[in-house]
């Protein structure tokens, strides 16, 4: 009996001392399991902040560039005078820009598959104003070769007049455009409106895109970067007529040129941009070809833009242009042969909430400086001859969903009407003006319907010409955004 209970003692104390180490190990295991899976914890947490943080940036990513697109829609950036390089330029939309409509579908333009458009630009005009009258009409001490409201009728000489305007329907021009990059250092681009009088190569010029510290080359046959309307087509111009003063002392089309452009692009911390031209002068208002042999002409701009707010950009800048003039626009039968020079300064406000909704304000002053002799063809009679005249216009325009409401005043001899033949001053009567409203509606990007109401009183007497247009724009193909 008591060998029994010895072996059961026994055999009690063997089990508990195998049970006790086999309980410490798995304690032990267990304690091991617990502090790997807390090291995989942490390394998941570790993965799990990083995903975070990658998905933060893209998320803050796709709202800078919802925003980006909501200021300034299939636009580049907020840089612009450079109109031909889109990666500096300051490209503003006027409600909606015609850009035909596989501009934001199509690959990037390259040697082999250029950018290629046609914008359409037709309209019915109506006047009170007879024919005749509105073909033999001028402006008293300015020009004699274009009539109400500097509607270009045809001559000879530079420029061209995208079709003379008569009562009823007409077709302005059907403008082709080229864009292709030639190689790593240069672009291409050609204009090429046809009208019923023909075909004419407008615009035909490279630019470079590699040069260092901010330069830039232009050269061929190209719109001068003088003042700030001067950029622009007629298709992409805020109202159908261009404003007084351009046409007055530039004609319809503005400075456009053979010549050569260098600008530069300085590092500082708002846009600012610096150009010279030299031009062969050819523009028959402001120099004409036949005034001397070789370039003529010569322009200078410096132009600048400065954001402020969220939705708010302001642009302003000066320019001069200035040459030999032998022009024949001054008065009937008369030819002018002496020094031209003109100044600009340019104002512009723009505010774009939104694509749908936006505001804009802009207004340039020009003035005119010319001294040389003008001699009575008929008579063979040479006098001196000396005229300072100005001129100035305001445009406002609102956009709201696809409408946009807009009115303009444009005046001549705001400040100085100075037109002196053989020391006599020459006085013409009443300041040439003209008040106009426009409506507009966008139906797209790819069309514009547009309708136009002139108050015209620049021809100084005592006549008013009414005038209503009735604008039709569609756009296809391929075609950049056109600098404001």
């Amino acid at each position: 009996m008591k060998i029994l209970v010895i072996s059961l003692l026994a055999t009690f104390f063997l089990c508990s001392n195998i049970y006790a180490e086999s309980l410490e190990e798995r304690i032990k295991r267990m304690e091991d399991r617990l502090n790997q899976q807390e090291k995989t914890i942490q390394e998941q947490r570790k993965i799990i902040d990083d995903l975070k943080e990658e998905l933060n940036k893209s998320v803050a990513k796709v709202k800078e560039t919802e925003v980006t697109e909501t200021k300034q829609p299939e636009m580049p950036t907020i840089r612009d005078y450079r109109q031909d390089d889109e990666s500096r330029g300051i490209y503003l939309e006027t409600a909606y820009t015609i850009k035909p409509y596989q501009v934001t579908k199509t690959e990037t333009p390259s040697l082999l598959n250029p950018a290629i458009s046609l914008i359409l630009d037709t309209f019915y005009y109506n006047s009170d104003l007879s024919e005749e009258e509105l073909e033999h009409g001028t402006i008293p001490g300015y020009s004699s070769l274009h009539g109400h409201n500097g509607h270009e009728h045809e001559h000879s000489g530079h420029g061209h007049s995208h079709g003379s305007i008569e009562k009823g329907f007409n077709l302005r021009s059907a403008e082709l455009y080229l864009f292709a990059p030639v190689d790593p250092y240069f672009n291409l681009y050609a204009t090429i409106p046809f009208t019923e009088d023909g075909v004419e190569l407008e615009e035909a010029y490279f630019v470079t895109t590699s040069l260092p510290d901010g330069l830039q080359v232009k050269g061929g046959k190209f719109k001068s970067g003088f003042g700030r309307f001067n950029a622009f087509h007629p298709h992409a111009w805020n109202f159908v007529d261009a404003p007084l003063p351009y046409t007055a002392f530039l004609g319809d089309h503005g400075l456009m040129e053979k010549g050569v452009q260098v600008t530069y692009l300085p590092n500082i911390p708002f846009y600012t941009l610096l150009g010279v031209e030299v031009l062969q002068g050819e523009n028959e208002i402001l120099y004409d070809a036949n005034a001397k042999s070789g370039p003529h002409a010569y322009t200078g701009f410096a132009k600048a833009s400065l954001d402020f707010g969220e939705h708010s950009t302001i642009l302003f800048g000066g320019s001069v242009t200035g040459g030999k003039t032998k022009a024949i626009s001054i008065g009937h039968e008369t030819e002018f042969c002496g020094d031209s020079t003109l100044f600009g300064a340019e104002l512009t406000y723009k505010w774009r909430p939104s694509k749908y909704k936006s505001f804009l304000l802009q207004s340039e002053y020009l003035l005119r400086n010319q001294s040389g002799n003008l001699e009575e063809l008929e008579a063979s009679t040479v006098e001196s001859f000396k005229r300072n005249q100005d001129g100035i216009y305001i445009q406002g325009l609102y956009q709201i969903g696809r409408w946009r409401i807009g009115t303009r005043y444009d005046v001549l001899d705001l400040f100085t009407d100075d037109f002196k033949l053989a020391g006599e001053k020459i006085d013409f009567g009443d300041k040439p003006y003209r008040l106009t409203g426009s409506l507009e509606f966008n139906p797209t990007e790819f069309s514009r319907l547009r309708l136009q109401y002139n108050y015209d009183k620049s021809a100084r007497d005592s006549k008013i010409n009414n005038e209503v247009f009735l604008q039709l724009i569609l756009g296809i193909g391929a075609h950049g955004a056109h600098p404001f």
